[in-house]
């Protein structure tokens, strides 16, 4: 994406807006300070223990915005110990110092929302050891921030950022002497929120299932701080609550994991089951399509298909071409993936994480399903509509049949995708065909194949494998094994592509340093006529004896 300098009326908008901020934050330390906590904070956020290990050998050197919102202190405090403390403090003390006084990006209202979360909830591992006066400035430090969001909030980006905004106020409010005002008129405003967010199905515009996981662990932990403070949630919070965990369970693969669309991933190692438990809402997955992501599942096998169009445009600034892609999870490994979010590693590896190529799913040579549209803010034009065949039972197993139009302005071709899935989970088989149906779509796909290399029309089918996946070719090619590390192996077969093969691929993770080396199987053909059609299935073929390793957490088998 070419870079683009800013102009002195937008050089002197950001400084205005700075001094805005600064003045808003002087403004709030007027009033007297909250003298201290109503109660101890009961800490509700978790972290991973590892990565705060990590983290002590190194400054803090605020490298993003995201290190405003303290998300990092849920992984020091987890760690526990001497040396996670002093750096969690030390870190903490060096933050005031530098951006107390409302310098830096992190005064925007869902980072202060976030950090104020994140303190109150480890406000024992912060103050511990601490004196009078360090005591005294972190109250006052946390009273400054409640009085600027309380004035802020509203400025916050409708939906997941006003949520967090609000969420940390009501904690705030609820957790500090004399400001319990502060967090009715918060409480009031997330019930409001919540209807302007959430859909009737449980859902959000954006259909990323990590955004929304990251909504309802807000709204379950308001609701779990009024309840503890003699206060009660809305009645449009509650409903939210009560909307979204059915939908997330029918996001959840068998390994705890969310499934990896548009823009989101797997979610933080048990945040989303200490969010459904949190919740007490004990509503199952229903059988219709969730959030437009259908879900089969067979014995240890769950199989998560995107089924639905990509998110409307003003939703969809993060919107992958991810239509009819699927993927597959054995117990508590995964299997058939796609490559995720390259938000993380910068705007090129975004970029390419968005194409339908990064996805398992049908690709046409050179165009996705849904195309990019032109300009900066990544909006997806020439959207895919699906049409979704309600789920049957037969004698082999669940069916589905899908269908999207992604094509048929370009090529004049429908992908159509069918899925079985054995009862016993052990057996997915698959179809994926390219049709021209209509004289219209006919002459579209003849002008098509004119104007294309060697004048043939070529696609490829994907399957993006897990990293932890060790996959080889038979010395035939007419099979590819996979094995997983839990002792399962599966095979791969297929019928009707010119040629499959085995290709690199990557696994874009939040929170790792960079790409993970995984592969990925491809299928590829080209379109004869007016159609082309390719049949695969993945069959296991050894089974895992005892599941002592399947179960082993984070990989440790």
């Amino acid at each position: 994406m070419a870079r683009i300098d800013a102009t002195p009326k937008d050089a002197f908008a950001a400084r205005l807006a700075l001094a805005a901020t600064r003045a808003a934050v002087f403004r709030a330390g007027w009033p007297r300070a909250a003298q201290g906590f109503v109660a101890e904070p009961e800490p509700r956020s978790i972290g991973d223990g590892r990565r705060g290990r990590r983290m002590q050998a190194g400054p803090w050197d605020a490298p993003g915005r995201e290190a405003h919102g303290f998300g990092w202190l849920d992984d020091l405090a987890a760690a526990g110990g001497a040396a996670a403390r002093a750096r969690a403090q030390e870190w903490t003390r060096d933050w005031l110092r530098r951006f107390g006084r409302g310098r830096g990006p992190g005064w925007a209202p869902d980072l202060t929302g976030r950090r104020l979360i994140r303190w109150i909830n480890h406000a024992a591992v912060l103050l511990d050891g601490q004196g009078p006066a360090e005591r005294a400035a972190f109250i006052r430090a946390l009273s400054v921030q409640t009085r600027f969001l309380s004035r802020k909030w509203r400025t916050a980006a409708p939906g997941r950022a006003r949520i967090e905004a609000l969420t940390g106020l009501i904690s705030a409010g609820l957790a500090l002497d004399g400001m319990v005002g502060v967090a009715g008129l918060a409480a009031a405003a997330l019930g409001h929120e919540c209807v302007a967010t959430i859909d009737a199905g449980g859902g959000i515009a954006s259909r990323n299932p990590e955004e929304l996981l990251e909504i309802f662990t807000h709204l379950t932990w308001a609701a779990q701080a009024l309840a503890q403070a003699g206060e009660s949630a809305t009645p449009d919070h509650r409903a939210a609550i009560q909307r979204i965990a059915p939908t997330l369970r029918a996001l959840r693969h068998a390994d705890g994991s969310l499934a990896r669309f548009h823009g989101g991933g797997r979610g933080a190692e048990g945040r989303l089951d200490q969010a459904l438990a949190a919740s007490g809402v004990r509503a199952a997955a229903g059988e219709e399509p969730a959030m437009g992501y259908l879900r089969l599942s067979g014995g240890r096998t769950t199989l998560l298909v995107d089924a639905a169009d990509p998110p409307q445009p003003r939703a969809g600034a993060s919107a992958h071409a991810s239509t009819l892609a699927f993927e597959l999870t054995s117990g508590r490994r995964a299997l058939v993936v796609g490559c995720g979010s390259g938000a993380p590693f910068g705007p090129d590896w975004q970029r390419a994480g968005r194409a339908t190529a990064s996805h398992s799913t049908l690709s046409m040579e050179g165009y996705s399903s849904s195309r990019l549209e032109p300009g900066l803010d990544g909006r997806l034009a020439d959207r895919a509509h699906v049409n979704v065949g309600h789920p049957a039972e037969a004698p082999e197993g669940h069916v589905v049949r899908l269908s999207h139009d992604g094509w048929v302005a370009t090529h004049g071709l429908t992908h159509a995708r069918l899925f079985v899935l054995s009862r016993d989970g052990r057996h997915l088989g698959g179809h994926d065909e390219l049709c021209a149906h209509t004289p219209e779509d006919r002459a579209r796909l003849a002008r098509a194949i004119v104007r294309a290399p060697g004048r043939r029309i070529r696609f490829s089918v994907h399957f993006h494998l897990h990293p932890e996946v060790e996959v080889t070719m038979d010395a035939d090619d007419d099979a590819v094994s996979l094995h997983l590390r839990s002792g399962e192996v599966w095979q791969f077969r297929q019928s009707g592509a010119g040629a499959v093969a085995l290709e690199r691929s990557v696994y874009l993770e939040a929170g790792q340093p960079e790409p993970r080396a995984s592969r990925q199987i491809v299928l590829t053909g080209h379109v004869a006529e007016f159609d082309a059609r390719v049949d695969w299935t993945l069959a296991k073929s050894d089974d895992t004896p005892v599941g002592v390793r399947d179960i082993a957490e984070n990989g440790a088998a």
